[in-house]
Formats: C-alpha cells, structure tokens, sequence
C-alpha cells in the first residue's frame, strides 16, 4: 500500500527535487544529452524543455555572487586583524557587514 499512496500524491515540482532525482528523470526522457556532466540548474532546463514547459521569467540581478563573496573575505581578515588588536567595535561593525552580504548571496541565489 505505501507504493500505492507514494503514486496518488502529486509530482515533486522540479525546483524541490534533487539532483540525484532529477537526472534518473532525465535519463528516461529522450532528447537528453550528457546528463551526468549537468549541475541542478541545467537539468530542471533541459527537462524543462523536453516536456514543452514554458519557464516564467524571473527578475533579472544584476548581483554579482562572486564579487561579494570576494568582499566576504577581506571583510573576514580585516575582522580577525581588528579582533587580535582588540578593537570590539570594529569586529561588531564588521560582523554586521559580513552577514548583510552574506544575506545579499543568498537572495541572489534564490532568485537566480
């Protein structure tokens, strides 16, 4: 009975899937190529388009993830360096502006 109420409940959307899931998917379709060599953001694409789903257009960032996260870490060594001389304020201002950019990644990957 648990195959049979697995097969009743609806198809996992496939933003929620995993990769793992996603290229077993991907293996039965016909059409796709090289599925073992795509990340997660490829195969939702290419399933996309095999099964003829038009994708909604999400906003377009103009943030760039890597930039930050490059920011990220002179803002780390900077905080360690004012830490070892004993500056609490600046580790305090520091910390608060690691994690705004830290959250600033995180909505660029959710939308993007």
């Amino acid at each position: 009975m648990a195959k049979k109420e697995r097969a009743d409940k609806k198809e996992k959307p496939l933003d929620r899937m995993t990769a793992k899931e996603l290229r077993e998917m991907a293996l039965g379709m016909q059409g796709i190529v090289g599925v073992h060599a795509m990340n997660k953001s490829e195969l939702v694409a290419a399933i996309k388009d095999a099964k003829g789903i038009v994708d909604e257009k999400k906003r377009e960032t103009t943030i760039d993830v890597r930039a930050i996260k490059k920011q990220i870490r002179e803002l780390r060594s900077q905080k360690m360096a004012s830490r070892e001389a004993g500056e609490k304020e600046k580790v305090q201002i520091l910390r608060r502006r690691i994690s705004r950019l830290k959250k600033r990644t995180r909505r660029a990957a959710m939308a993007g």
